[in-house]
């Protein structure tokens, strides 16, 4: 019989992918595990996770509103709940081993799991710890995390620098430039801008681009633009109505081929969410980094500040986005030494093997 594992947490890709990575590497460890994923009612990973091929249970629990503070009045009632719940789960699934990833329902889980004497690990994506991590890392086994200087937040003989798990199919661009050309209809000898704000887009992102169209048309690159499906028909219809045309931008609510983009780009805008920014290293392109300012405790500048102060990356504030973003592009791609250090310098981060490095602690773990 093989090991029994519980994985929780979720609330966006940068939680989700990460655990179905390290769930991934325990079945390659040992085929015979048995993995029970634990989310949010109503969150993503309960349509996620079970397209991965894994059973998940949803817990009703919610994070702390703080646009509407009234709205939080539920919240001590879901929270009992979902503790009961979890209990419930623990017991009758009745794991070796937790594993929290970070998102609402991982509070809740290990919890639990610490009250019924489950041992757990937490692994932290970002490089400024939530305030629910920095309290389960007090009694958690091991904390993995993906950035130096972690002592801060968690007990140091208990932390473990693995890096973040990254999608493999993702992050393979090797020889695939020419695909790329034909897929997306570029010309592969011209500079390539990729542009992308996540899964759900951003807001800040877009009104850059929109602000500087008549600087990209006359730069002569090419553009592709994941703008997120909020935006995207609005976005298109204010494109149409541009007189000089704009055959430069190829435009799309979500790329399923990432690979693609990745493997065409001579320059990557992207928000500094930890899961992007993993890849982002193993890709080794120069980046500009426009963090999220609508994230808890502003982690995403933190994760931005990691590789700005390795000459990483290149940093621009959301706030000044706007006028400055694609300014700022330009200027890099028209500097091949500078293009060429930046890309150079995030490689050195890359960290390929976290989710098999992960896999592996927990397998320590099984009784």
């Amino acid at each position: 019989m093989g090991a029994r594992v519980i994985i929780s947490g979720g609330g966006t890709g940068g939680h989700i992918f990460p655990a179905i990575s390290i769930a991934n590497a325990l079945k390659e460890i040992d085929s015979n595990t048995e993995i029970l994923f634990v989310g949010a009612e109503g969150r993503m990973e309960m349509e996620k996770v079970p397209l991965a091929g894994y059973p998940i249970i949803g817990l009703n629990i919610q994070g702390i509103n703080r646009q509407s503070l009234w709205k939080n009045w539920s919240l001590p009632f879901k929270l009992m709940k979902s503790l009961a719940d979890a209990r419930k789960i623990i017991r009758d699934f009745k794991p070796d081993v937790a594993v929290g990833v970070g998102g609402y329902a991982s509070g809740p889980l290990l919890i639990a799991a610490s009250q019924l004497g489950i041992p757990y690990i937490i692994q932290e994506q970002n490089s400024y710890a939530g305030v629910t991590n920095k309290n389960l890392g007090k009694k958690a086994e091991k904390i993995c995390v993906a950035f130096e200087g972690m002592e801060k937040f968690f007990p140091s003989d208990r932390i473990l620098l693995t890096g973040n798990p990254i999608r493999k199919e993702v992050v393979s661009i090797e020889n695939k430039k020419a695909e790329a050309s034909e897929v997306f209809n570029l010309d592969g000898g011209k500079p390539t801008i990729l542009i992308t704000g996540g899964s759900l887009g951003a807001k800040t992102l877009n009104q850059s681009v929109l602000n500087s169209l008549k600087e990209l048309r006359a730069s002569g690159v090419q553009i592709i633009w994941q703008c997120g499906s909020l935006y995207y028909d609005s976005i298109q219809e204010t494109l149409k109505s541009e007189k000089d045309g704009i055959g430069f931008i190829r435009l799309f609510p979500f790329i399923q081929n990432m690979d693609l983009a990745y493997s065409i780009a001579d320059l990557i805008i992207s928000r500094a969410g930890a899961g992007t920014i993993a890849e982002l290293c193993v890709i080794g392109k120069a980046t500009i980094l426009v963090p999220s300012p609508n994230v808890a405790e502003d982690h995403q500048t933190q994760n931005a500040l990691a590789l700005v102060n390795k000459n990483a990356t290149c940093m621009v504030k959301d706030a000044d986005a706007v006028e400055t973003l694609i300014p700022t592009a330009l200027e890099i791609l028209n500097d091949s030494q500078r293009k060429e250090e930046l890309g150079v310098a995030i490689k050195k981060l890359a960290k390929w093997d976290a989710d098999q490095i992960i896999a592996k602690e927990v397998m320590k773990l099984v009784k």
